[in-house]
């Protein structure tokens, strides 16, 4: 999987080493143990974010260089330091900067998994039978780079987690900038175009219908292309291939966002070293 290359790995954890908190002497005495490296429980994290295994095996698979019960520790450090917004804040303004963000067609849509420890954000799953479950709700560019996300339990409707999707997007300042949204059918209610509609978004292509208020009325329906769809989806699939957001163990909700979080910045690094290395080879030539 590319987010184990070593020159993701490196690339993303040069972006993170400098958000990093200032470790904290607590002992009285100062005759604590060696801190573990940074480097070493990013990459355990990284291993357990990819293929799902839990702390213990983590810690088997770096050697038992860290512990299990601190990596725990280090993760939930670094996400009261908010280290995991600000990496993939970092890395959609890398991406915006070099390639550039198109948001003149956005889609959503949602995509529900196992959470089998349940906790909270879970809820029986419609689709697996009512096992417990967790979902995310995902809005992406016309290339399928996400943009905004919200996560709660699998029994939530996609309507409720519109809201929170589009503030995650309006809080990038990228909301303005929309100028078609693409609707999955279990997006596509009344709330939620009026929603949009009061966010100034108004060009709206759904199952139902498509409404486009700059022109004072509602188009009539009209068949739309399963193309300006498959953006979203596909980056759902690159989301599933990370193993613990396939099968969740976590029981929070922070946990869950963090996760989503790192791996849309693996995926975003991912792009610029291939875009990187696509106009290196043309120079070469």
């Amino acid at each position: 999987m590319r987010a184990l290359d070593p020159e993701v790995f490196d690339a993303v954890f040069a972006a993170i080493e400098p958000l990093l908190p200032k470790p904290v002497a607590t002992h009285p005495l100062g005759c604590h143990r060696p801190r573990a490296s940074d480097r070493t429980c990013f990459r355990a994290m990284l291993i357990r974010l990819v293929s799902g295994c839990s702390w213990v095996d983590a810690e088997q698979l770096v050697d038992r260089a860290v512990s299990d019960t601190t990596l725990r520790a280090r993760r939930d450090e670094w996400e009261e330091a908010g280290v995991f917004h600000k990496l993939v804040e970092e890395a959609l303004a890398a991406y915006d900067k070099v390639i550039g963000l198109d948001l003149s067609e956005v889609a959503v849509d949602g995509s529900q998994h196992k959470a089998p420890r349940g906790g909270e954000g879970t809820g029986p799953n419609p689709v697996d039978r009512g096992k417990c479950g967790w979902k995310w709700s995902l809005l992406t560019d016309k290339a399928g780079i996400p943009i905004g996300w919200a996560a709660d339990g699998a029994n939530r409707h996609d309507t409720v987690l519109f809201a929170p999707t589009l503030e995650a997007v309006r809080t990038r300042g990228l909301l303005q900038d929309i100028e078609t949204l693409h609707l999955d059918r279990g997006y596509d209610s009344g709330t939620v175009r009026a929603l949009c509609q009061s966010h100034g978004v108004v060009d709206i292509v759904g199952s139902k219908r498509r409404s486009d208020t700059r022109w004072g009325r509602q188009r009539a329906k009209q068949a739309v292309p399963l193309g300006l769809r498959w953006p979203v989806e596909r980056t759902n699939s690159w989301l599933v291939n990370f193993g613990q957001l396939r099968r969740n163990t976590d029981r929070k909700v922070c946990h869950r966002l963090a996760q989503i979080a790192l791996a849309v910045t693996l995926l975003i690094t991912a792009k610029l070293i291939d875009w990187r290395d696509r106009w290196s080879f043309g120079s070469a030539a």
